[in-house]
C-alpha cells in the first residue's frame, strides 16, 4: 500500500460523459486489482490488441500489481466507474523530463460517450500539477478513435507514421483553443444531462400516497394531470400497500416496475431515500428529484453525511440528482407536460426558463408568475442544490429553443468563475436576470454545502455586469423585467416617448423615467382624459416614428366619458405589434400582461407583441431601464484579451514555487521588497527601485547611490497611506535636505527602526492610482481598480472585474470608478496615460490568472502622468492555493 500513502484525493471528481450520464474519476488504488481483472475481462480482444500491440488475452499477476501500484508522479493512472464498476482507465508515465507518454483503455460498451477525452483532460491536469508539458504515444493506425480523441482534444497534435505505429506528440499547457473545445464538450454534455431530466419518457413516483394532503399525493396527481395535456410517456405509482394510486397502477419497488423509468421522483421519508436511490440505480434510472427535507439543512452532521451519501450514490450510478428539499421540476411543452413539483398552481406555457434554489420560495414564485400571465417554458426548483444547479440550467437553456428569456433566484453560488463563463455565453443571445438572495450577509443557506462568498457585495455585482446579467433586488422586479424581455423587442438607445391622458401623471412619468437613468426624447403627449382610442392610435404612431424615441411609456387612467379600457388595450397591443419599440404602459394600474393586450401565436403561447402593466410609473420605468441596459451590453464590443510582451509565467511559477519552499506547512508568505520585484518582473511591472535606509548614514547612501531628487519614505503598515501625507518627505535633492528629513520624520512618526524607512527615486508627479488583486476561495482571482487615498477606502470606490480582462473590461475599470474625472484632466488637471493603467490591469490580471499561489497583490500608488506610470509601492502575498473551482478539466462541483 506504499503508493497510496500520497494519494491525491483532489483528483476524485464526478463527471457528465456526452450522453448526459454522470462517473466517477479517481486515481487508481493497489486495493484495485479484482476490479482491474474484471474490466479487463469485459474488453474485446480488439480493443486489447489496440493497446498492448499484440494479442493480450488476459493480466498476469505481475502485470496487475504493476498497473495497480503507482507512485502519483512518474507513474499515474486515473480509472472511471459507474456504480463499483470499472469501466476505462487512462495512464502516463514520465520517459524524460517533461515528458509522458499516454495510454486510455476504454470497456467496448461504453466507447463512444467521450470517456477518453474526459480521461485526457484530467491526466493532463495530474501532469501539469507534476512539472510535465508534454503528452506522447503510440497509436497502431486502424486505432482511429484514439487518434480522433487526441486530435479533437484542442491541443496542437504532431502526428507522424514511424516504424508501423502513428507517433503522437502534443503539449499540454491549456491554450485559448483546447479551452474552448473543452468548454464546448462541457457545455453539450451538461446540456444533455438536463434535458435527460426535463424530457422523460417515463416517471416513477415513489411514495405516491392515496392521503389528500401528503406529497405523495400530489405530485401523483400532477403528474397524472399533464396525461390530459398531451404527456405520452408511462407514470408509475411505487406504493409497497396499494395497487393503485390515484388511478394509476403502483408496484411495491423499483425494480418491480416492468418498463424503463427515465426520471424517478421521490416523496420518501430523508431516512429511506438513499436506499431507493440504490433500488433506482439498479434499475437504470436516468436522474431523480428528491423532495422531501431532513438533509444538510437540517444543520446537524448528520443530514449533511445523508446528503453527500445522495450525492455520491446517484453520480456513481449516472444519475443527477435535482434537490433534495425542493419543489420539484417542470417542463410546459406539450410533448411532456410534465409538473413533477407540489405547486399547484403552474403559469401557463410561455417562452422563459425558471430556476429557483428555494423550494419553500418556489410556490410563491410560481403564484405571482401565473397571476401576470407570464408564460414559462420549464422551471426547475434546486432547494438545497446538492447536484443540479443554476450553472446546469444555462448550459440546456442556451441551446434551448423554446425559452428565450432566464430568470434566476440565487441563494448561494457553488463556482462563480464558471457562472461568469456561462451567463456571459447565454447572454450574449439571451437575456439572463438573477434575484441573488442574501446580499447583505454574503452568507450561504443550511443545506447548500459551498463556501461563502468572501468578496465585497460591490464585486459580485462587477461580476453580473461583466457577464451580461442583469440583477435585481426582488422577486417581483425580476418578473417585472421578464415580462418586457419576454414580450417586447429590446430598445436601441435610452430615450423614451411618454404618452398619457392626464397631464399630472405625464409629469409623474417623465420623473419616473429620468430617476431610472434614462432620457425623455421628447416632450410627454398629453392627450387629456377624454382621449379615445383613435388619439391614443395616433399618438402612438408619431412618437414610433421618431428617431429621438427608442421605448415608449404609455399611461392610461380611466375617467369620465374616456373610451373603454378595452378599445384602448386593443389600439395598444396592435401598435406594439405592428412596431419595432418597446412598449410598457401603466393601464388600470394593472400588474402583468393584461389578457386585452396579449397577442398569441399559433400555439396558444402569448408571443412578442403583447404588452406589459404595471401598478406604478416607477416599476414600469425601472423595469424598461434594465431591458435597455441590457441592450446596451448586447450591442457593446465586447473586446479580446490583448497579447502582452515582456511576460514569462514560468518564471514566475518557479519563483512562487522557491518561495513557498520556504514557508512552513500551508502558512502564507509576505514577499521581501527584493521577491515582490522578481514576481512582478516575470510581468513586465518594474516598481521604482527601493533602499532600505536604517540609519542616516544609510539614507545618504542610498541617495547618492540612485541619484537626482529622492523620497524618504515609512513603510510600516500602520505608517503607510496617512491622509495627511507624513509618511513620506519628497524632492530631496541634498545631503542636507536628507537629514533634514530623517530628523523630522524619525521625531514626529516613529523610531527608524519601527518605521522602515526606505529611500526611492523622485517620481513624476501624477494622479495616485491604485491596483489589487486577490484569490478569492469561490471566485479564482478578483481585481480592482480605485484612485489611491482615503476616499476610495472610505466610499468604497472600486472597480471590479474577474480575469482575464479584455480590452474593454479594462477600460471600462478605469472609467467607471466616480472620481475616475481626475485622469481626464479635471478642473484644469493634466490628461493622465490612460492607456498606461490600462496596460498594468492587463499585466496584473495576467499575473493572477495564471498564478493561483498570488493571494493578495497591491499597487498603491502607481502615480500615473501625461506619459507614462510609475509603480511607487508593491507588496505582494503567496500561499498554496486550494484547487480553483474551474479547473481545466471538466468536474461536478
Amino acid at each position: 500500500m506504499e503508493s497510496d500513502l500520497s494519494y491525491p484525493d483532489h483528483w476524485e471528481a464526478d463527471v457528465v460523459l456526452s450522453d448526459g450520464a454522470t462517473a466517477h474519476v479517481r486515481p487508481i488504488r493497489s486495493d484495485d486489482a479484482e476490479r482491474l481483472v474484471e474490466f479487463y475481462a469485459r474488453v474485446s480482444d480488439e480493443s486489447k490488441y489496440y493497446r498492448f500491440f499484440a494479442p493480450y488475452p488476459r493480466l498476469s499477476e505481475r502485470d496487475v500489481d504493476h498497473f495497480t501500484r503507482v507512485d502519483h508522479d512518474t507513474r499515474v493512472a486515473l480509472i472511471m466507474l459507474v456504480g463499483d464498476e470499472m469501466i476505462a482507465v487512462g495512464r502516463y508515465d514520465r520517459t524524460r523530463a517533461g515528458e509522458a507518454e499516454v495510454s486510455f483503455l476504454v470497456e467496448d460498451g461504453h466507447q463512444g460517450r467521450g470517456i477518453g477525452t474526459v480521461l485526457l483532460e484530467h491526466l493532463a491536469q495530474a501532469a501539469r500539477e507534476r512539472g510535465l508539458h508534454r503528452f506522447v504515444a503510440d497509436v497502431l493506425p486502424a486505432n482511429r478513435k484514439m487518434i480522433t480523441v487526441f486530435v479533437e482534444a484542442g491541443y496542437s497534435v504532431d502526428d507522424h507514421f514511424e516504424d508501423g505505429v502513428v507517433h503522437v506528440e502534443f503539449e499540454i499547457v491549456p491554450t485559448d483553443h483546447s479551452l474552448q473545445v473543452m468548454a464546448a464538450r462541457e457545455h453539450r454534455a451538461e446540456a444533455r444531462s438536463i434535458e435527460r431530466l426535463l424530457t422523460p419518457r417515463s416517471v416513477a413516483v415513489v411514495g405516491a400516497s392515496r392521503s389528500v394532503g401528503k406529497a405523495g399525493q400530489a405530485l401523483i396527481r400532477n403528474i397524472k394531470d399533464g396525461l390530459d395535456q398531451g404527456f405520452t410517456g408511462r407514470l408509475y405509482a411505487v406504493n409497497p400497500e396499494a395497487t393503485a394510486v390515484a388511478g394509476v397502477t403502483a408496484y411495491p419497488t423499483v425494480r418491480e416496475i416492468p418498463g424503463d423509468v427515465d426520471l424517478a421522483v421521490l416523496a420518501v421519508p430523508a431516512e429511506a431515500v438513499n436506499d431507493v436511490v440504490l433500488e433506482c440505480a439498479a434499475k437504470g434510472v436516468r436522474g431523480v428529484v428528491v423532495v422531501a427535507a431532513g438533509f444538510a439543512e437540517r444543520g446537524d452532521p448528520e443530514g449533511r453525511a445523508r446528503q453527500t451519501e445522495l450525492v455520491r450514490v446517484a453520480r456513481a450510478h449516472g444519475m443527477r440528482v435535482v434537490g433534495p428539499n425542493c419543489l420539484g421540476i417542470i417542463n410546459t411543452d406539450p410533448q411532456y407536460a410534465l409538473n413533477a413539483s407540489l405547486a399547484s398552481v403552474v403559469p401557463p406555457r410561455g417562452r422563459v426558463g425558471l430556476f429557483s434554489q428555494s423550494g419553500a420560495l418556489g410556490t410563491a414564485i410560481l403564484s405571482d408568475g401565473a397571476a401576470r400571465g407570464l408564460g414559462l417554458s420549464t422551471f426547475v426548483s434546486a432547494g438545497n442544490r446538492a447536484d443540479v444547479s443554476g450553472n446546469d440550467l444555462l448550459q440546456y437553456w442556451r441551446d434551448d429553443p423554446a425559452t428565450e428569456v432566464v430568470l434566476l433566484y440565487l441563494e448561494s453560488l457553488g463556482n462563480p468563475r464558471k457562472f461568469s463563463r456561462l451567463a456571459r455565453r447565454v447572454a450574449e443571445i439571451k437575456p439572463v436576470v438573477v434575484v441573488k438572495g442574501g446580499r447583505s450577509t454574503q452568507g450561504v443557506p443550511l443545506g447548500h454545502t459551498v463556501r461563502p462568498i468572501e468578496v465585497p457585495p460591490a464585486a459580485l455585482d462587477a461580476m453580473f455586469r461583466q457577464s451580461g446579467v442583469l440583477r435585481v433586488d426582488t422577486i417581483s422586479e425580476m418578473f417585472d423585467v421578464a415580462q418586457v424581455l419576454a414580450y417586447q423587442p429590446l430598445p436601441t438607445g435610452d430615450r423614451v416617448g411618454i404618452v398619457g391622458n392626464s397631464s399630472a401623471l405625464c409629469m409623474l412619468a417623465n420623473d419616473a423615467v429620468v430617476a431610472a437613468g434614462l432620457d425623455v426624447g421628447c416632450d410627454p403627449v398629453d392627450l387629456g382624459v377624454t382621449a379615445s382610442a383613435e388619439a391614443y392610435a395616433s399618438a402612438l404612431a408619431d412618437l414610433s416614428a421618431r428617431t429621438e424615441v427608442d421605448s415608449l411609456l404609455v399611461v392610461f387612467a380611466p375617467a369620465v366619458d374616456a373610451s373603454s379600457s378595452e378599445e384602448v388595450a386593443r389600439v395598444l397591443a396592435d401598435a406594439s405589434s405592428s412596431g419595432n419599440k418597446p412598449m410598457v404602459t401603466t393601464f388600470l394600474g394593472i400588474r402583468g400582461v393584461p389578457e386585452e393586450m396579449r397577442r398569441f401565436d399559433e400555439h396558444g403561447v402569448p408571443r412578442r407583441g403583447s404588452v406589459p402593466s404595471y401598478p406604478s410609473l416607477e416599476e414600469g420605468a425601472r423595469a424598461l431601464a434594465h431591458v435597455t441596459s441590457y441592450s446596451a451590453w448586447r450591442r457593446r464590443r465586447h473586446g479580446h484579451v490583448p497579447d502582452l510582451d515582456d511576460v514569462d509565467p514560468d518564471a514566475a511559477r518557479r519563483h512562487a514555487e522557491a518561495v513557498l519552499a520556504t514557508a512552513a506547512g500551508n502558512e502564507a508568505i509576505d514577499l521581501t521588497t527584493a521577491q515582490t520585484m522578481a514576481l512582478l518582473a516575470a510581468y513586465g511591472i518594474h516598481p521604482l527601485p527601493v533602499i532600505a535606509a536604517h540609519s542616516l548614514d544609510d539614507a545618504l547612501a542610498a541617495a547618492e547611490q540612485l541619484g537626482g531628487e529622492v523620497v524618504l519614505k515609512a513603510t510600516a503598515s500602520h505608517l503607510r497611506h496617512r491622509p495627511d501625507l507624513a509618511d513620506v518627505w519628497r524632492n530631496i535633492d541634498t545631503a542636507e535636505e536628507m537629514r533634514d528629513a530623517w530628523q523630522t520624520l524619525s521625531s514626529t512618526l516613529a523610531d527608524p527602526a519601527e518605521a522602515g524607512f526606505v529611500v526611492q527615486p523622485m517620481a513624476t508627479a501624477g494622479v495616485p492610482v491604485a491596483i489589487w488583486a486577490r484569490e478569492d476561495p469561490m471566485f479564482g482571482p478578483v481585481v480592482s481598480f480605485g484612485i489611491s487615498g482615503v476616499a476610495t477606502e472610505l466610499l468604497e470606490d472600486r472597480a471590479y472585474r474577474i480575469p482575464p480582462l479584455t480590452d474593454s473590461d479594462a477600460a471600462e475599470m478605469v472609467r467607471e470608478v466616480k472620481a475616475a474625472a481626475l485622469l481626464f484632466g479635471y478642473r484644469g488637471g493634466d490628461m493622465a496615460d490612460v492607456a498606461a493603467v490600462e496596460d498594468l490591469l492587463h499585466r496584473v490580471s495576467r499575473m493572477s490568472d495564471d498564478l493561483p499561489e498570488l493571494e493578495g497583490l497591491e499597487l498603491n500608488p502607481v502615480l500615473v502622468s501625461e506619459t507614462g506610470l510609475a509603480v511607487v509601492n508593491a507588496s505582494a502575498r503567496l500561499a498554496r492555493p486550494a484547487p480553483r473551482p474551474d479547473w481545466y478539466a471538466r468536474r461536478l462541483a
